[in-house]
Formats: C-alpha cells, structure tokens, sequence
C-alpha cells in the first residue's frame, strides 16, 4: 500500500465518505462499510479529490484526449480533475453529460468539450455498470472511443457471477479499469492503525462470503 493509498483512505474517512456500520447496497447485502463520494462536498475537499484523480491518471500512462465524467458524481470528478491536471501542466479537455437531454438553449447533452479521440472515464465507482454502460454508448455515437476507466474505489466484490463489476466492465468493453483504492487496500490501512478491529473483523468476513479476491 503505497503512501497515496493511505492518505486518500484517511481523507475519506476523515470525511465520512469512507463509513463503518450496517449498510444495504444495491444488490442487496448487508455491508460492514459505505463509500459516498459525495461527502467530498467542500471546496478544500473538492481540490484535493481532484488531485488524487490527476495523480492517478498520470500514474497510469494512458494516452487520451478527453476525461469525461458520467452524470452525475463524474461531474465534480472530472472538474476538479482538470483543474488539478492543468496545475501540472497538463490542458486537459473534459467533458460531461446531462441525465436528460436540452432542447433549448445551446441544446444536446454534452457539456463542456466535444467528445472526440480517446476518451478517459472518470467515476466514483462501478456497482452495476449502468453509467459506464451509458457513457460507451454515448462516447462510441460521438464517433470516439474509450481508452480506460478510473473510479475512486474498487469493492472488488463478486456480482451475478465470480467476476466483480469493475471486471465485468473491463472484458465486456476490453478496456483497463483503474481505481485509486481498492477494499483490499483498506484492509490492508486498518491493520496498519488501531481503533479498527472490529470493523476489519467484519470486513474480512464480507471479503470471505462477496470478495472477489
């Protein structure tokens, strides 16, 4: 776990995006955390979120275009994200969409730059696909194509099957998802400190009925 890695999971606990307790997901289970990119709801916040996105893209190495991000939590993702990219100076693009599309004004369902070339989805997570789903439509109609994914987290958590949803998204699109934690990672963050046990012994057993690793 590298030192990025940790200071992101203290970031978002610190800001009750990253939670312990009793929650329900999307498919129904019952978890022992919650992750709301949400709760990164300030300015402060918002430029550091940003700062880790940035870091990560250039960690990666992907060649792009255009970071894009998916009504609705990629929108603040992919604006702060720029902003953070430009202060390295890096000019990058970015665009994003409306859940439903304007017929006044300047119209259409994209905001900010045209969707062209090789384009860089950012998100909060991959649970169902849904956005990503969408997003590959509306980016393959556009007449570009998806270079990668990055989310902030990865449940690594199985779906319908044995694959999680981020593997799921990176076979049926072929293309390399990334994120800037993963729940391995917090694991791995709160046997490094105390106060935690017993919100790693829980974890460890949703690692052990859902995980996917």
């Amino acid at each position: 776990m590298t030192s990025s890695t940790s200071l992101f999971i203290e970031f978002a606990i610190e800001k009750k995006v990253l939670q312990f307790g009793d929650f329900i997901t999307k498919a129904g289970r019952n978890s022992p955390y919650f992750f709301n990119l949400g709760k990164f709801n300030d300015g402060k916040s918002l430029k550091l979120l940003g700062e880790f996105y940035a870091n990560k893209i250039i960690d990666t190495k992907i060649e792009f275009d255009l970071i894009f991000g998916p009504a609705y939590k990629g929108i603040p993702i992919v604006s702060s994200a720029s902003v953070a990219l430009s202060n390295k100076d890096i000019n990058a693009p970015y665009s994003f969409n409306r859940k439903e599309i304007k017929d006044h004004g300047e119209g259409g369902q994209i905001i900010g730059s045209p969707i062209k070339g090789k384009v860089l989805i950012l998100d909060d997570v991959i649970s169902a696909g849904t956005s990503i789903s969408e997003s590959y439509n509306l980016i393959k109609n556009s007449g570009a194509h998806i270079v990668g994914v990055i989310v902030a987290i990865d449940r690594q958590e199985k779906g319908e099957d044995s694959l999680s949803a981020t593997q799921e998204i990176a076979i049926k699109y072929s293309i390399p998802v990334f994120s800037i934690i993963t729940l391995e990672d917090i694991v791995n963050y709160l046997e490094s400190v105390n106060g935690f046990n017993n919100e790693l012994e829980l974890i460890k057993n949703f690692q052990k009925t859902y995980g996917v690793i």
